[in-house]
């Protein structure tokens, strides 16, 4: 690695420690901490705000899904309708 000046932080902030933080951060940034942080308390709280802001991660695809309206059809096994979705390697879908 390439040394870094001792100004830049070499940990995390403890701010990031206080769950209130993520109500008021973004949903890019909300995105970003989920996918850079893994395995970190920060993605944890990053997940629960987004699901609070009723998105849903998909175990197969490893994707974020909101719905973009009410579904059209809905069983016990699916739905069906339009969704907006957050795909980490190329952006907003």
């Amino acid at each position: 690695p390439y040394p870094t000046p001792s100004s830049y932080p070499s940990s995390p902030s403890t701010v990031f420690d206080n769950p209130s933080i993520f109500e008021k951060l973004g949903t890019d940034c909300l995105f970003f901490i989920f996918y850079y942080q893994q395995g970190t308390y920060q993605q944890y709280l990053a997940a629960r705000e987004l699901k609070k802001q009723s998105w849903r991660y998909h175990k197969k695809y490893m994707t974020w899904f909101q719905r973009h309206e009410e579904p059209s059809v809905t069983t016990e096994e699916y739905e069906q309708g339009t969704y907006v979705y957050f795909d980490y390697e190329s952006g907003w879908c």
